[in-house]
């Protein structure tokens, strides 16, 4: 089944642009999420507690390319089931983590509370295309 969801694109900066991608919590509570195409690994906030059904309370490092050399300190966890678009998605798992520092830079720009980043792990799955053109992002399960 393809799903066509459509895409926020936003300028944080000049030139910046970041993907903002709605989602659905018990098909109603609407959380949205950056689609990371850098990101190895899906990130959820760990302070959403509501949406996560389990979490593995070891500290894993999460190697980020980003200007640290040090990795990040998550822990993972498995998401209730959720929906993008009409994809519904069971048993996500994530790594964990405050998001707080993401909101605030995305608080500036738009009114979107950020619950997460998409990576790659979970856009190789639903063999993901972004159509700049038309502002959507199709998925395949």
């Amino acid at each position: 089944m393809r799903t066509k969801i459509p895409i926020d694109i936003i300028e944080l900066e000049s030139s910046n642009y970041h993907l903002i991608l709605p989602s659905q919590f018990n098909g109603e509570q609407n959380a949205y999420w950056v689609v990371d195409t850098g990101a190895s690994k899906s990130v959820f906030d760990k302070n959403l507690t509501d949406f996560i059904l389990s979490e593995n309370g070891e500290t894993e490092d999460l190697h980020a390319a980003n200007m640290s050399e040090e990795p990040l300190k998550t822990s993972s966890g498995i998401l209730k089931p959720l929906l993008f678009g009409k994809l519904k998605v069971d048993n996500m798992k994530v790594a964990l983590m405050d998001m707080n520092h993401i909101n605030e830079l995305y608080q500036k720009v738009t009114d979107y509370k950020i619950c997460g980043l998409l990576g790659s792990d979970f856009l190789v799955k639903y063999n993901a295309v972004i159509d700049y053109k038309r502002k959507r992002l199709l998925l395949t399960s």
